[in-house]
């Protein structure tokens, strides 16, 4: 392809924004990807120089048109990112002035509408010294003169700082940048691992803990503790990594946790803590029966069916559709005349509720598990009553009762 089919090509990109933001779509990502290709190919063969301005331009036209067209989907905004992706190895071979894409990445990064993703790690060959000073220089003036609740001052100025940081190779001066923001746990992760990759073992585990312990009902605290029990039993500390799943488990005990304890406990070759966790468990659902679905996930994990089966005929109106469903299925298996009710009223329930749309299908779909819960028991005549009965109680329902007809019980 010469340089002008290419410039062809990257005319396409151009969106306007009076069109149907949801026509053309895939023919906008189809072209997306073939610039990538094509430029992909220039910078294999060596001709980086020309796949770079075509890049840099074909950036800039989805980066726009994103604003206009509909992409509920994701998928312009991937081919976006690919196309950012290969501007960066392009900019790499070809090495264009350091202070313009110094500059261009900035204005991306604090003007733009929040994509792509701008990695500097990624444009750090191409920028060199003199444009990772330009950025710098560039960040340190948007800084002085960014509005703290706009999303320069937000966001885009301290994240380009913290990129910063990272691509100097310093830790001590990442840290202390990552530190002025320690909003959340992913901050802390990043702070622990930094730490641990060079090597400062001691420090990474004091971090996560600090972490863990300000962010304790935050579901992104997970990945943290499990970095913080990685780390501890690397150091062998087998007790410390076990207390720390304890104690978020009596913090909040749960399937997942438990699942986290044993492991933990196993690796660290201790005893068997189920019997510890379902006390606490039991201890919970009595003050809080929200926690029963959790309480029986565990005894369905650890092999106690019939207790697991007690305990969601106790606390039904607790356990979600999913996990009675399947608990169902497991109970029908040894117990099929126990599971003959459970399984009536859930068809029931299901033709009764009129914010569904598909509930008939719904209810004929557990029709199948019931009959075989009645052919288990040695009821099988008791199933063909139950379906004339089901048809006298909803004739008024004629779509129900096609519904029925098609299904063929």
């Amino acid at each position: 392809m010469t340089g002008d089919d290419l410039t062809v090509l990257v005319d396409r990109l151009r969106w306007d924004r009076r069109r149907d933001p949801y026509q053309g779509r895939r023919e906008y990502s189809q072209t997306a990807r073939q610039v990538a290709e094509e430029c992909d190919r220039l910078v294999a063969d060596g001709r980086a120089d020309l796949a770079v301005p075509v890049l840099r331009k074909g950036v800039d036209r989805v980066t726009r048109a994103l604003m206009y067209l509909d992409d509920s989907s994701g998928i312009i905004g991937d081919d976006l990112q690919e196309l950012m992706d290969l501007y960066a190895k392009a900019c790499a071979a070809a090495l264009p002035n350091p202070v313009s894409l110094a500059g261009w990445l900035v204005k991306l990064e604090c003007d733009g509408p929040g994509w792509p993703r701008v990695r500097l790690a990624d444009f750090a060959p191409a920028l060199g010294k003199r444009g990772i000073a330009e950025v710098e220089r560039l960040v340190a003036e948007r800084a002085r003169v960014a509005d703290s609740e706009s999303w320069t001052g937000a966001f885009a100025v301290r994240d380009l700082r913290e990129q910063l940081a990272e691509v100097s190779g310093d830790v001590d001066r990442y840290v202390a940048v990552l530190a002025e923001h320690l909003t959340n746990a992913v901050q802390y992760q990043r702070i622990a691992e930094v730490l641990h990759a060079a090597g400062r073992r001691d420090e990474a585990m004091d971090w996560a803990r600090r972490g863990v312990a300000a962010n304790s009902g935050s579901p992104y605290t997970d990945r943290l503790r499990d970095l913080l029990v990685g780390m501890l039993l690397a150091a062998g500390d087998t007790p410390g990594a076990v207390r720390v799943r304890r104690e978020e488990f009596g913090r909040h005990p749960t399937a997942a946790g438990h699942r986290s304890l044993i492991d933990t406990a196993g690796a660290a070759g201790g005893e068997d803590p189920t019997g510890w966790a379902l006390e606490v468990l039991r201890d919970r659902v009595d003050q809080e029966p929200v926690y029963a679905s959790e309480l029986v996930g565990v005894l369905v994990a650890v092999g106690r069916e019939d207790e697991a089966w007690q305990e969601a005929l106790r606390h039904r109106r607790w356990l979600g559709g999913a996990q009675w469903q399947t608990l169902l299925e497991r109970r029908a298996v040894m117990h099929p005349a126990e599971v003959i009710q459970p399984y009536r009223d859930l068809v029931e329930q299901a033709i009764l509720n009129s914010a569904d749309k598909r509930r008939y299908r719904r209810a004929v779909a557990l029709l199948p598990a019931l009959r075989a819960a009645y052919q288990a028991a040695g009821e099988t005549a008791a199933f063909g009553r139950y379906l004339a009965e089901l048809r006298v109680e909803h004739k008024r329902r004629p779509t129900l009762v096609k519904t029925l007809d098609a299904a063929g019980l």
